[in-house]
């Protein structure tokens, strides 16, 4: 299919999904009538029959966007953390945690850590940290409405700077095609120091558990919890699947581990380490050339092996219940890759059907080339309000870039990876802080805690990171993409307005922090 240069008709596709799933927040009915949308505009565009052309057009371009190494990697995933979930793994962990945490502090911390070690999925994250978790919170007075934030805080701020993460997986194919990066992968580790919002929002979880300045709701919420009342859902939350009682910590760490040290490998192997190009043979040189999606693959391939071996020999899971629960996991990933498929088709008709990347670059070029000074901050603050509206980050960062990307390239090239950074993050404070969100609803229900509470108590710790990483967007731009600077600026504004809003009204609450 040759392209068709649609003018400003091509970029209405994109603006028909946007309008429709802020209107709706369902984004699976919007991907689909913005392809739609495209298909029928390519269609009418080349003299093509308007009902069967346009039919013919939208399933024939979805079948070439699929990446099946990508679906097959995301389902392997979903089953991996399913059957360690079942092994009885993370438990073990929480039993652990509470023979050897003696302090509300060390609670605290344990939490954030088990929530940054869960880094390649944020389902898992938010179904296991809350379930092994809340007892020990409870024991040391610690309210549902704090441990409902930290696990959202360490799971998709976590995977989206997790090289070997389903997000990771997603943001290199919303990537493919592009011709801009040397790989996939190489892109998405560029991102990862200028993802301001996800490394903030790690630092403010660190930064309030160590200083206890908590504000606004959620410092209310700290202060009940002092006083007996942890609040939530008393005896609520998400569980896991029916784990065995007899798993240990190294069931939850050797899997992970496998996935860590297989991926790491097949990174090296597929882009050439052990080849016969010397160019390749350096781990940074292969890295880069690496095919990512294939190499995540056997990563996971490997990782469910190593996982089989671990329990089925051993009674763990037995093995009629572990290929059972390989299904069960990949049943959870089915509505993320029913979005990738869509957000991919839509990629593909605005960007090899209808020229939308080449109408939007030439309409943004005409501004003239002051334009770049902000683009890396209102990118942020379009993404974040997408991501927000609809709840979901893939299906933004699927959504813009394909857009932003060739946009910035004919604005400024030097602050191409700023650009897609900002995209990211954007994309991540909306899903993180939506009420409609899957991973805020799952950060909710593993805490036991109520969802609006837990809205309500976190949305102004991400309004905070969310405003300071902007202002860390705008000092990039003006600064030519400066990355301490700006990240320095923003992490600094952060330190400052914490201390500032916790002072405002009395310092009663920092006494929780030990």
């Amino acid at each position: 299919m040759e392209p068709y240069a649609a003018g400003w008709l091509s970029i209405v596709p994109p603006i028909i999904a946007i309008a429709l799933a802020l209107l709706t927040k369902e984004v699976l009915s919007s991907l689909l009538i913005g392809i739609l949308a495209g298909t029928l505009i390519y269609t009418i565009g080349t003299d093509g029959n308007v009902i069967m052309g346009t039919l013919q057009t939208t399933f024939t371009l979805m079948g070439n966007k699929v990446d099946f190494n990508i679906l097959i990697f995301t389902s392997l995933l979903g089953a991996l953390v399913y059957v360690v979930a079942m092994s009885g793994g993370t438990k073990a962990y929480g039993t652990w945690a509470v023979e050897r945490v003696k302090s509300r502090r060390a609670t605290l911390t344990s939490t954030t850590g088990l929530g940054i070690l869960i880094f390649i999925d944020d389902y898992f994250n938010c179904l296991s940290v809350g379930t092994v978790m809340r007892p020990l919170c409870d024991r040391y007075q610690v309210s549902r409405a704090k441990l409902a934030y930290i696990i959202d805080s360490t799971a998709a701020p976590i995977c989206i700077i997790a090289p070997v993460s389903s997000w990771a997986a997603a943001v290199g194919s919303s990537l493919k095609g592009n011709g801009v990066f040397e790989s996939d992968m190489a892109a998405f580790i560029a991102s990862i120091p200028w993802n301001f919002y996800a490394l903030l929002s790690i630092f403010m979880v660190v930064f309030i558990i160590w200083t206890g300045l908590d504000f606004g709701p959620m410092r209310r919420c700290e202060e009940r919890a002092l006083a007996g009342d942890v609040g939530g859902i008393r005896g609520g939350g998400a569980e896991p699947p029916k784990s065995n009682p007899n798993g240990t910590v190294a069931d939850m760490l050797v899997p992970i581990a496998a996935l860590i040290v297989l991926a790491v490998l097949a990174l090296m192997y597929s882009g050439g380490y052990w080849g016969d190009d010397p160019a390749y043979h350096s781990f940074q040189s292969s890295i880069g050339n690496s095919s990512a999606a294939s190499a995540l693959v056997w990563a996971a391939f490997g990782a469910v092996l190593v996982a089989f071996v671990l329990y089925v020999p051993r009674r763990l899971v037995p093995f009629t219940d572990f290929m059972q629960g390989l299904v069960e996991g990949m049943k959870l990933m089915l509505p993320a890759n029913i979005i990738l498929i869509l957000a991919w088709t839509l990629s593909g008709v605005c960007r090899d059907l209808i020229s939308t990347p080449q109408f939007v670059e030439s309409l943004v070029t005409s501004t003239g080339a002051d334009f770049s000074l902000f683009l890396p901050a209102i990118v942020f603050v379009i993404a974040a309000f997408l991501a927000f509206s609809t709840g979901t980050a893939w299906g933004t960062f699927g959504i813009l870039i394909p857009i932003v990307v060739p946009v910035v390239q004919g604005v400024d090239p030097s602050l191409t990876t700023v650009v897609l950074s900002a995209t990211l993050a954007g994309s991540v404070f909306g899903d993180h802080c939506s009420p409609i969100s899957d991973t805020t609803i799952l950060s909710s229900a593993g805490a036991g805690c109520n969802h609006i509470e837990h809205v309500s108590t976190q949305l102004p710790y991400a309004l905070l990171v969310a405003g300071c990483s902007a202002v860390g967007y705008l000092v990039a731009g003006l600064s030519g993409g400066n990355l301490w600077l700006s990240l320095g600026t923003a992490t600094a504004l952060l330190i400052v307005a914490t201390v500032t809003l916790h002072a405002w009204k009395g310092g009663s609450a920092r006494a929780a922090a030990v």
